[in-house]
């Protein structure tokens, strides 16, 4: 399959390497230009190319950058993807340490994936961010194991959530339908499933129990 990357950070960079090793064609960017990632293509056998060819060809894309980047992407940087593509969104907004005030998700009560969602005009699917970087590496288990890790999914566009849950269980992780993208709450910074390291049942779980209310460490 071809997969495009939008952001070569840890989890860029380890999705990278969990994808290629698997045998997927990926190409990776940054938004620093393919030159930057000579080490990484060489590691996995990627493709580094500018962003705005990322998405040329695949059928999904991950953007995985910091959330106060995604407006500054560029337009119809998913022109030339692949009919259907599935569009993975694993940002998180963080104002204080970073991001600060988006007045989409203060003011107007967006979730972080409806906001991203609306920067790039294509239907996402949440899905990795509540994951730590090094599980992509270490914590990846065979179907029916124990110990394999569930991953939250949301979404509205169900071929695409389907899409994106058959990569996860292909990448080593159960998955746990987390609803649509106005429930995506659920798995935001500071939620119980965020960062859980647990199977179906816990996620499924923590997920019930998450409040909607955004507590004032995570407002700007």
């Amino acid at each position: 399959m071809k997969i495009g990357i939008i952001g070569a950070g840890q989890i860029g960079g380890n999705l990278t390497r969990r994808l290629t090793a698997l045998g997927h064609e990926v190409s990776v960017a940054n938004s620093r230009g393919p030159h930057t990632l000579t080490e990484l293509v060489t590691e996995t056998g990627a493709r580094a190319v500018p962003v705005e060819e990322a998405a040329r060809g695949a059928e999904i894309v991950v953007i995985t950058i910091p959330f106060k980047a995604v407006p500054d992407l560029p337009a119809g940087v998913l022109d030339g993807a692949a009919q259907g593509v599935a569009v993975i969104d694993t940002g998180n907004y963080y104002p204080k340490q970073r991001d600060g005030k988006i007045a989409g998700i203060e003011d107007e009560g967006l979730t972080e994936s409806r906001w991203t969602e609306r920067q790039i005009g294509h239907p996402v699917i949440k899905a990795f961010n509540g994951t730590y970087a090094q599980d992509l590496l270490d914590r990846h288990r065979p179907a029916g194991d124990p110990d394999r890790m569930a991953l939250p999914v949301a979404g509205d566009d169900e071929t695409a959530k389907t899409k994106v849950r058959a990569l996860i269980d292909e990448l080593g992780y159960d998955t746990v339908d987390a609803g649509g993208l106005d429930d995506s709450w659920r798995q935001q910074p500071d939620t119980p499933v965020y960062g859980l390291r647990a199977g179906v049942d816990e996620v499924t779980k923590a997920l019930a129990e998450a409040s909607p209310h955004r507590k004032p460490e995570f407002r700007a």
